[in-house]
């Protein structure tokens, strides 16, 4: 077992929430469900906790009967390796959500996500500040994020 896993808490989605991440992600799949008994805050048989993973990174779900509610300052990064993956996600976590500037959304059920660009940590390492500048100034305009137009705004001399 990883040492710290994401645990995602929610009123009555978790069910819903996991069958959703594991449909948006390539290769992720669920684990082992529980559902409520007798003498729980919430009707018998009703979904309790249930794992899923993605990319090898475990997640657990939650229905407490009682809504927590998520913060975008909390946000789980993708680091997409293409534009294609990037687009993808952002369309599929995105829908039903709303979505923010630099690559955040949060989705239909409140939880926030940054869809990355491989590309990004590449060109925010670079020792060169004007490069740097050049593609935060860049990222700063836009929604949803463009690898290729961060890249040549990273190569423009």
């Amino acid at each position: 077992m990883q040492k710290i896993t994401t645990f995602l808490t929610f009123k009555d989605q978790a069910e819903d929430a996991l069958k959703f991440y594991t449909s948006v992600f390539r290769n992720a799949k669920a684990g082992d469900t529980q559902r409520y008994g007798d003498g729980a805050p919430v009707p018998k048989g009703s979904f309790m906790t249930g794992s899923f993973e993605i990319a090898g990174q475990t997640f657990f779900v939650l229905n407490a009967g009682t809504d927590f509610g998520f913060a975008p300052g909390m946000s789980l990064f993708v680091d997409c390796p293409t534009q294609d993956e990037v687009d993808e996600l952002w369309d599929r976590l995105s829908e039903g959500g709303s979505v923010q500037a630099c690559g955040w959304l949060t989705d239909k059920f409140g939880v926030s996500w940054q869809i990355v660009p491989s590309v990004m940590g590449k060109v925010l390492a670079d020792k060169d500040p004007a490069k740097v500048n050049r593609v935060m100034q860049a990222m700063m305009q836009m929604i949803k994020l463009d690898g290729n137009k961060l890249q040549q705004v990273y190569e423009a001399a």
